[in-house]
């Protein structure tokens, strides 16, 4: 039987006319599956699924999505997340629990790292992810020992934070990469309106909370916070965490953006 089936030009380009053919004709699509970015279970015989294809250096993985979770796209990681995400597509963490680092946009030794958890806002639970570089961040070429962090991220977009209390605004261009129930990469508009880059890309796969991804697959946005070095730190609890947030936007030590689940 036919699918309900987005298979967008850049996954037909890989995987060939003919492939691309048989999954619309129902061949080699499942009926039912688990969304590769909620995890709950789609049928691609009664609503539009997405195809996502994963591809490393060596492997590639197709998946499927509800089109509304994520749309049809490739989707290149390194070689070693693409096989530790097909690994490990359950488990549970922390609410609050730091992730594991990645390199840092300047020319130092910095890395990232971000910690994702659940922010209150007008009385509803918003999926949040919190920034912070492990040193000073200097501006690529520059000789200095100054800390451009914000800055630098303010000059891309990202506004600066007076009240936690307020949902921060968009940003264009960015996006929070979820897929196979886990966060990927933070991504970033690629120069001269080419795909879109990884501005923090995850070692391996990483775990969220089944409530963290519900209110990310409900309201379809990510608010990203990032902070200097030593404003924020590894906070085990949530309340600890927002404590730790509200002390940096009154110190004027905050910025954040509101990204659309996913990249395109």
């Amino acid at each position: 039987m036919p699918r309900m089936l987005d298979v967008s030009e850049d996954v037909r380009a890989e995987i060939g006319d003919e492939e691309a053919d048989r999954l619309l004709a129902g061949e080699n699509a499942p009926g039912s599956y688990d969304c590769t970015s909620c995890r709950t279970q789609g049928d691609s015989e009664q609503e539009r699924t997405s195809t996502v294809l994963f591809v490393g250096e060596e492997t590639a993985v197709l998946a499927f999505a509800h089109a509304t979770c994520i749309p049809s796209q490739v989707v290149k990681v390194a070689e070693e997340q693409l096989q530790g995400a097909v690994r490990s597509i359950t488990g549970t963490e922390a609410q609050a629990a730091p992730t594991a680092p990645a390199p840092a946009p300047a020319g130092d030794q910095a890395v990232l790292g971000v910690t994702s958890g659940l922010v209150l806002i007008d009385n509803e639970l918003h999926p949040a992810l919190v920034v912070e570089p492990t040193a000073p961040i200097a501006r690529p070429g520059s000789a200095g020992d100054g800390d451009e962090f914000l800055p630098l991220l303010m000059e891309q977009g990202f506004l600066p934070v007076g009240d936690v209390n307020q949902r921060p605004g968009p940003i264009a261009g960015w996006s929070v990469l979820l897929a196979m129930g886990q966060l990927h990469a933070i991504l970033q508009p690629g120069t001269g309106g080419g795909s879109p880059v990884a501005w923090w890309q995850a070692h391996q796969p990483l775990q969220v909370t089944e409530g963290w991804r519900a209110a990310a697959n409900k309201s379809h946005t990510v608010l990203v916070f990032a902070a200097p070095v030593g404003s924020i730190g590894q906070q085990p609890r949530e309340d600890l965490l927002r404590e730790a947030l509200e002390k940096a936007a009154a110190n004027g030590r905050l910025v954040a953006a509101a990204m659309p689940l996913a990249g395109t």
